[in-house]
């Protein structure tokens, strides 16, 4: 039977007359990287400290593991979670960290933390204030890992590191999941990134789900057609999610899949997560969601000042 680690059904969290996520509803399989994606204000933070407990719903509810409430002792036990900025007490050195994370938590891998931090060259003796960001990123998720989570939780973890840093923090990630088998829900703007490491994407839009799927499945279930700007608007035969137009030729980013006919004149191609992304992240009223198709129709005649057509709201 297939555990969802995150779970939500009409997941909402209000600060004061303001939605900040609203309508929440979405099922995070057990065993996958889920990436977080969206505009800022979106919810993605919000949504995150709802899972781990860090903040309390106004509207719904969510349970992570198989249906723990979320911030319950028995949720909290098995998750690791670090949040923006990959917030430490500078004025600690990273053997005082390890002792008192050790300290704080049932079960902390000692052996595992003080050689991950040696294969890094990290001081234990250097307070974290001193070590470099790329350091103190490594410092954090070395903490986190430690705990054993099921679930690793992480909020915008790269958003200050340089390509090097970031990238050999990613490997720590992917490889916590294939080697461990731990389950990763993680935010970020870095779509390029994503594309390497995540197998299952949420994107976020106005505090409502916009996007839920397995890479894989939404990568196949989108097209790119290239074909006659002039012959754009007249394009029916699937769901339109974005339109990018030139002077000679237009790319529509459709719901379709391998086996859907080609228009004449016009050329299908494959999709990237980035591209898919980065489209419905323009077009706030297309949606990708579980069950029947929700791609909306071309608006006719409708184009935005970039020269990219709307979807039909």
């Amino acid at each position: 039977m297939s555990v969802n680690v995150v779970e939500a059904s009409g997941l909402g969290k209000r600060y004061g007359s303001t939605w900040a996520l609203r309508e929440c509803s979405l099922a995070i399989p057990a065993g996958h990287v889920a990436a977080l994606v969206g505009p800022n204000g979106a919810g993605k933070t919000t949504l995150l400290n709802l899972t781990v407990g860090l903040a309390a719903p106004s509207a719904g509810g969510v349970t992570v593991l198989g249906g723990r409430p979320a911030g319950s002792p028995a949720a909290l036990d098995r998750i690791a979670f670090v949040a923006q900025d990959t917030p430490l007490y500078k004025n600690l050195s990273a053997a005082d960290l390890l002792h008192l994370t050790r300290n704080l938590c049932r079960r902390f891998d000692q052996d595992y933390a003080q050689t991950r931090l040696g294969e890094l060259d990290i001081p234990l003796r250097r307070k974290a204030g001193r070590l470099s960001g790329g350091q103190q990123a490594q410092l954090a998720l070395t903490l986190a890992l430690a705990r054993r989570p099921r679930l690793l939780v992480l909020d915008e973890p790269v958003a200050m590191l340089d390509p090097v840093a970031r990238h050999d923090f990613m490997a720590i990630v992917l490889t916590a999941a294939v080697d461990d088998g731990v389950s990763v829900l993680l935010s970020s703007h870095v779509l390029a990134e994503l594309e390497r490491v995540a197998d299952y994407l949420i994107l976020l839009s106005k505090g409502r789900v916009q996007v839920a799927g397995e890479v894989d499945d939404l990568l196949a279930g989108h097209r790119v057609l290239t074909g006659p700007a002039a012959q754009a608007d007249s394009y029916t035969e699937r769901p339109v999610v974005h339109v990018r137009r030139g002077e000679a030729q237009a790319h529509l980013l459709v719901r379709a899949g391998v086996d859907d006919p080609v228009p004449p004149g016009w050329e299908a191609h494959p999709v990237g997560l980035e591209e898919l992304a980065l489209a419905y992240l323009r077009e706030p009223g297309a949606a990708a969601l579980p069950g029947p198709v929700r791609g909306r129709a071309l608006s006719r005649g409708t184009s935005t000042p970039s020269g990219t057509s709307a979807v039909t709201r």
